[in-house]
């Protein structure tokens, strides 16, 4: 459980629904609970004072295609509503442009919070070359994480995991976030080097874990 980043990310999620997942995040001690900014004051009253949950706000989610200045603001915002830690979208455009001091630049203002944050990077959509590229700028720019995608397309795999350690070189941490809902696929990307793990199916995945256990 002190991998999972439980996501609360769906548009048409409820506040009943969401004070559920937060009631699970605190039952299973889980390390994150991730939300979209509209519902980061209510998780916040939920969570209370918890200080193993992070509550995880998105930025510019799922596409980043704001302009910085309103990126930061939601950075901003974020920080001011309780949330502990941040997902941020960057601008890909920027990046496949070659304009990589723009891309490094509005990172360093998300930075300039003083929120610890992770880069969500659809890694598995850029090329090699610039994957690396993008991932040294995300770094220097302050980042503690790499996140391997918005959730959205293929699932995240053991070997493309362990790719990406090769790339970040023990420099940041990695959270694999992209089709994972079963026990044997978080063990695997465990096993690859990731810290920490992204799926809707937290409690699914928890009642797998005590099941297995208990076969053994």
């Amino acid at each position: 459980s002190s991998f999972i980043h439980q996501a609360a990310l769906d548009p048409h999620l409820g506040l009943d629904s969401l004070n559920q997942i937060c009631d699970a995040c605190k039952h299973f001690n889980f390390a994150g609970l991730c939300t979209n900014l509209i519902r980061i004051p209510a998780a916040r009253e939920r969570l209370g004072k918890n200080k193993i949950t992070k509550l995880v706000a998105v930025i510019d989610f799922p596409f980043g295609n704001n302009p910085p200045s309103i990126k930061r603001s939601e950075a901003e915002w974020a920080a001011e509503n309780g949330a502990d830690e941040l997902d941020v979208v960057p601008n890909f455009l920027k990046l496949h442009e070659g304009a990589i001091e723009d891309f490094a630049e509005e990172l360093s203002t998300i930075n300039s919070t003083g929120l610890p944050f992770r880069v969500i990077l659809d890694t598995m959509k850029i090329p090699k070359e610039k994957l690396q590229i993008a991932i040294d700028a995300c770094i220097d720019s302050g980042a503690s994480g790499i996140q391997t995608g918005n959730g959205f397309g293929a699932a995240t795999t053991h070997n493309h995991i362990k790719e990406l350690t090769t790339l970040i070189r023990n420099r940041c941490s990695i959270k694999a976030a992209g089709g994972i809902k079963e026990i044997n696929q978080v063990f695997a990307l465990i096993d690859s080097g990731v810290s920490s793990i992204g799926t809707s199916m937290g409690t699914t995945i928890m009642q797998q874990f005590r099941l297995s256990s208990k076969q053994q």
